[in-house]
């Protein structure tokens, strides 16, 4: 493919050899118990490393409270970094970048996966909303849940910094912080979910602070070069919502641009959980929007399809585009992108938890065709 998907860029400090991303994608099938990588895991990542390309890791727990889903990898204890060591240094092995992404559930949880059955955390109690979590009886309605303390949300922030540090002593080359998909950061920008009336609460400027706190915390241990953050502008994920999206949004595009961070990576509205919405717009809106307050590089994801992800990068709106479902069940992305081959078909029966069925028993092209 004649495309500038296959022009190097510049991404921090590094610079990527092709511009298709592997985003992060929860396949919860860490060793339990423990949430450690383990070599299945190690094994997968290998197989999607590319001479340098570019993957963000899954969604990993920053907290023991944090967990939503049964087998998602955490890195809120030491023990955790040799299993994640692993999986960075196959990476690096095959000339690739590997930032670690770092999420706390919040409300998106159940008792079952909290310790010692306590109520799953959020900025507010909100009644009625329809939240999931993953647990050994499967996918469940997630439990009623606690308000944050304001010292508690304090304490969280050193939380994510020290997952940070941790993420660091596994070798990876930055961070990225989730802050999309109804999760513990989301629910604190958006004003559905907060309710506070405390500074983290209220105002945009306030539902910010928790984000832009991580934010800099997370820039005291990596440096901003090496710290990128997620946002699903009018995702409604987890029961998401917010009275005025676009000014919240904005508001925090431009403050994370002053920043300085790495780079922002946004989920396109039309994408719900991992599912695509055929009656939402299927233009690149919440790139194109906050692209004008975001001037450092940008990756957008969303339910792209390779013509559709070049010809937002030849346009200019974004830097990078990352792949999901199709990274899934294509270990060898970029090479079959590059090269016009066809892509194999995904199951979304073996997306979550399970065995090397569905996650390293995807063959590349290559082999498959010999």
């Amino acid at each position: 493919m004649n495309s500038s998907l296959f022009k190097p860029v510049t991404l921090g400090p590094y610079t990527l050899a092709h511009r298709v991303v592997m985003a992060p994608l929860t396949r919860m099938r860490s060793e339990q118990p423990g949430s450690r990588p383990g070599d299945l895991m190690v094994e997968h990542y290998a197989q999607r490393a590319t001479k340098g390309g570019f993957i963000v890791a899954e969604a990993t727990v920053v907290s023991p409270n944090g967990d939503g889903y049964l087998g998602s990898p955490g890195i809120y204890s030491d023990a955790q970094i040799p299993g994640w060591k692993r999986v960075v240094d196959a990476v690096h092995a095959k000339g690739g970048l590997i930032f670690l992404q770092l999420f706390h559930a919040g409300r998106q949880s159940h008792v079952d996966m909290q310790p010692d059955g306590s109520l799953p955390v959020a900025p507010s109690v909100v009644e009625g909303y329809e939240g999931v979590a993953y647990t050994k009886n499967g996918w469940v309605p997630a439990s009623p849940h606690r308000a944050l303390a304001e010292a508690e949300v304090v304490d969280m922030v050193e939380q994510f910094r020290l997952a940070a540090e941790r993420g660091k002593q596994a070798g990876f080359d930055g961070i990225e912080l989730h802050g999309a998909n109804g999760y513990l950061i989301d629910q604190f920008l958006q004003d559905g979910s907060n309710q506070r009336t405390d500074r983290y609460g209220g105002s945009i400027e306030n539902r910010a602070r928790f984000l832009l706190e991580i934010t800099r915390a997370a820039i005291s241990v990596w440096g901003k070069e090496r710290v990128g953050v997620r946002l699903g502008p009018n995702g409604n994920f987890g029961g998401m919502h917010d009275s005025n999206p676009e000014a919240l949004f904005t508001y925090v595009a431009a403050e994370l641009d002053a920043l300085g961070i790495a780079y922002l990576h946004l989920i396109e509205p039309r994408v719900l959980g991992n599912a695509e919405d055929a009656t939402k717009d299927q233009n690149p809106v919440a790139s194109r929007q906050l692209r004008q307050v975001f001037h450092g590089t940008l990756i957008a994801a969303g339910g792209f399809k390779p013509a559709s992800a070049a010809a937002l990068v030849d346009e200019g709106t974004v830097d990078l585009v990352a792949f999901g479902r199709y990274f899934i069940s294509n270990p060898d992305l970029p090479a079959r992108i590059a090269n016009g081959w066809p892509l194999a078909d995904y199951d979304r029966d073996t997306f979550y938890g399970g065995t090397a069925v569905g996650y390293t028993d995807y063959p590349a092209f290559a082999a498959a065709t010999a």
